[in-house]
């Protein structure tokens, strides 16, 4: 039997060792779920739905970002509450989604932008994503410093609904516009407060840019990001994760650093030998290797 003072000691060392050594808990909960741009899976999404969403699941994926949000068609002829209920059924959470908001950002008609709020709403999402500039509005640094203002107002409205607005970037934002790029300005432009930015992190190396880097510059601010392999051979494909030339560790190793909250594997091109089997293994090597 231990003595009092036995214990006493005992129970001493034993709280100073976890002062020492990291609590198993904390490094649990700071593990991220996998999640799917299911813009990955166009092709087969409106034709099989509900078979789509389930293969999702059972690739090992636990959350989906959605795209192709419209007032007409909704999600594949689903209600916003239609669809959650199909990913509710398959444990499935879309934390974010990309919405088209074209008309807003081009002559500030806010109805797009209300929908996707209100369909963002009913998912129970955190984000509003902003997928994708027309080139017609970003031909220059006026332009896009006009955008960042109308990002901010969209930030504005998404906030009074309790959800964030997030840019997602190409290549085309770190274009030279004079002395500065396309993505400095959204960056600096854009208040913290009220937007965030998802890395598409194949897209900030085939520009020839350090997502590092941007995590030092901006810590924070990138509280999504895509990831999505560079072919070896062909840097204008994609390659399943782990096996092109993107080194994701040390980019998720300052995981903390970016701020990042959700990520999501996406495959646009070059799929072997179909788009479930690359997304799967996609899946498969993040949680094996990196997480």
């Amino acid at each position: 039997m231990l003595s009092r003072r036995s214990f006493i000691l005992n129970s001493s060392m034993a709280a100073a060792a976890a002062l020492l050594v990291p609590s198993f808990a904390c490094v649990a909960s700071d593990k991220k779920s996998v999640g799917l741009q299911l813009y990955s899976l166009r092709d087969e999404l409106p034709k099989d739905l509900k078979g789509t969403i389930a293969k999702v699941a059972k690739a090992g994926f636990k959350e989906v970002e959605t795209y192709g949000f419209s007032i007409k068609d909704q999600f594949w002829g689903l209600t916003p509450a239609e669809f959650k209920k199909l990913l509710d059924e398959n444990g499935l959470t879309a934390p974010s989604g990309h919405y088209g908001l074209g008309s807003y950002l081009t002559d500030g008609n806010t109805e797009e932008l209300k929908a996707a709020i209100a369909a963002a709403k009913v998912l129970g999402s955190e984000y509003v994503t902003i997928p994708w500039l027309d080139e017609s509005i970003r031909k220059s640094a006026d332009d896009y410093k006009k955008i960042a203002v109308k990002i901010n107002e969209a930030g504005k409205l998404a906030k009074e609904a309790g959800i964030r607005l997030a840019y997602h970037n190409h290549n085309f934002e770190f274009e030279k516009q004079g002395d500065t790029t396309g993505y400095e300005i959204l960056l600096k432009g854009t208040d913290k407060n009220l937007v965030d930015f998802e890395l598409d992190l194949y897209w900030v190396v085939r520009s020839g840019n350090d997502p590092i880097k941007l995590f030092k510059e901006n810590p924070g601010r990138f509280t999504m990001w895509h990831v999505k392999d560079m072919d070896k051979a062909n840097p204008a494909l994609n390659a399943e994760v782990g096996t092109g030339s993107i080194n994701f560790k040390p980019i998720f190793a300052d995981a903390k650093l970016s701020g990042m909250k959700h990520f999501f594997v996406e495959h646009e091109t070059n799929y072997k030998p179909n788009p479930i089997d690359s997304v799967t293994a996609s899946c498969a090597y993040i949680k094996k290797e990196i997480i």
